[in-house]
């Protein structure tokens, strides 16, 4: 197995790119969020239960854990905020288009149905 060089990494992927899948980073990073959150609460509550150094050490390290993805979390949110006000307003759609459309859609899938 090859490994790239430092600075020379051979593979372009997106969604390493600041605002490519921010959606799917945001729910990597919040689902990481809960479980250290979780962990650490049930840590913290077995250390003072039992008073075993292991738990006392893990409830700090999920401690860190829980502000370091808090972090991530608030950063994806921030870009996500800051892609949608740079968006352009969506164009206003003429409701009697849509109800034209729904029915051509409508008129094709009946008579696929009775078709069959």
């Amino acid at each position: 197995m090859t490994v790239a060089a430092l600075g020379h990494m051979t593979m372009d992927l997106p969604v390493l790119k600041c605002g490519n899948c921010e959606p799917l980073k945001l729910s990597v990073h919040a689902a990481a969020l809960g479980l250290a959150a979780l962990m650490g609460a049930y840590n913290g509550a077995a250390w003072l239960s039992r008073r075993q150094r292991h738990l006392a050490v893990n409830t700090v390290l999920y401690t860190c854990l829980t502000i370091w993805e808090q972090r991530h979390v608030a950063h994806h949110l921030a870009t996500l905020r800051s892609l949608r006000t740079e968006l352009p307003p969506p164009e206003p759609v003429e409701m009697a288009d849509k109800v034209e459309e729904v029915a051509a859609v409508a008129a094709v899938v009946v008579s696929a149905v009775l078709a069959a």
